[in-house]
């Protein structure tokens, strides 16, 4: 499987992470005949190479015509529909700049279809969400990786003021992201890099077992005592041999003393409705000799603060334990499986070494073992025997 992994170490931004798509191999003519075909004012892709602190990079920057104009979704949308950009890349430069209306919509309070576009509606933004997402296409990888991303301290001026950094959108568009601790005074992390991150990244954590082929830099605009450098690394990973995946999700804990097993149930079953992933409980024993339980939630991070509310509301519980974990999760599909007794619905994982294993559904199992008033484990066995023999 061909991977890409995104060194964050000084941030990403627009033009960063198309400067390391460029250095890294990708056609700079390509792009820019897509970025031709926008009818922006004579935009141009101009690269060169540069030196941050020491070590050489590709600074990629957008020369175009002065222009004052700001653009909504429908507009941006329109050029990429007239565009001659494949289907694929237009779904990923959509896809980018969906996430931006979304934040944009969520810090202004907002419908997306209001939202007004400033910085990121300007001509060099917009080539370089697109750039990128062509860049992207380009480069034929089928998983991306980031490392957690930093954003940088101080203040930024945007249209709408003097804003802390990170910037209300860019804040918006990292929820669920594992972000760095890296106190350098300025802008790491702009609203373009994080829509890049948050539209087009799967996973987060360190360097991924991989055999590198080709590494780009990408350089940042702005000078810093460090080396202001987005870092791409390109090759195969492992995932033919193995083909488990791994993601990022949110654990909420919380530790409770004083609910009944009733209250417990009823808010484990709401939040499994709310969208957990796993919700499980497990005895404590707690101050002043009292039994409590400890509730776990497993969820997406975009899910946590709903899950969390429905915790605060459904217990007692004063306060809960947020952590960001990565798991490693097994291929798996639907299928269902003609037994003697009906068909029985299921769920196959693929195993590292290739082969598979069926788990029967349980709601299927039991619904047939009440009706043909059979024991549970005698339908479970047939339907795991109907799908070993195909």
């Amino acid at each position: 499987m061909r991977i890409a992994y995104l060194d964050c170490a000084s941030g990403i931004s627009g033009d960063m992470t198309l400067g390391a798509l460029v250095d890294a191999g990708v056609d700079l003519a390509a792009v820019q005949a897509g970025i031709d075909s926008l009818g922006l004012p004579s935009c141009r892709l101009v690269v060169q190479e540069t030196k941050k602190c020491g070590f050489r990079a590709t600074q990629l920057t957008v020369e175009h015509e002065p222009e004052h104009k700001h653009r909504h979704l429908h507009h941006i949308e329109a050029m990429i529909a007239g565009s001659v950009l494949t289907a694929r890349q237009r779904e990923l430069a959509l896809r980018i700049f969906g996430k931006l209306a979304e934040a944009e919509a969520k810090v202004h309070g907002t419908t997306i279809q209001k939202v007004h576009f400033h910085e990121v509606g300007a001509v060099d933004s917009i080539a370089d969400i697109v750039g990128s997402a062509i860049a992207w296409d380009l480069l034929g990888v089928e998983r991306i990786v980031c490392s957690p991303v930093p954003t940088g301290t101080g203040f930024v001026q945007i249209a709408h003021g003097r804003c802390s950094i990170p910037a209300p959108a860019t804040g918006e568009l990292l929820r669920g992201i594992p972000l760095a601790d890296f106190a350098a005074e300025g802008e790491l992390t702009t609203p373009t890099g994080a829509a890049i991150v948050a539209a087009l990244v799967g996973e987060f954590g360190p360097l991924p077992a991989m055999t590198v082929e080709t590494i780009g830099y990408g350089a940042g605009q702005k000078d810093f005592t460090h080396p202001n450098l987005l870092r791409l690394l390109v090759g195969e990973s492992s995932a033919k041999a193995t083909p488990s995946m791994s993601d990022t999700i949110v654990l909420l804990e919380t530790n409770l003393d004083d609910v009944t097993g009733e209250a417990i149930g009823f808010a484990s079953e709401r939040l499994r409705q709310a969208g957990a992933l796993d919700v499980s409980t497990t005895p404590l024993a707690m101050k002043k000799s009292r039994p409590g339980v400890l509730l776990a939630v497993q969820c997406r991070p975009a899910d946590a603060e709903a899950l969390a509310a429905v915790i605060f509301r459904e217990t007692t519980a004063l306060g809960v334990r947020r952590s960001t974990v990565e798991r490693i999760v097994l291929p798996r599909r639907t299928t269902t499986v003609s037994t003697a007794h009906g068909e029985v619905g299921g769920i196959v994982a693929t195993l590292p070494d290739g082969s598979e294993r069926f788990s029967p559904e349980y709601d299927a199992c039991a619904k047939l073992a009440a009706e043909r008033l059979l024991p549970l484990e005698q339908i479970q066995s047939a339907a795991r025997a109907a799908f070993t023999t195909g």
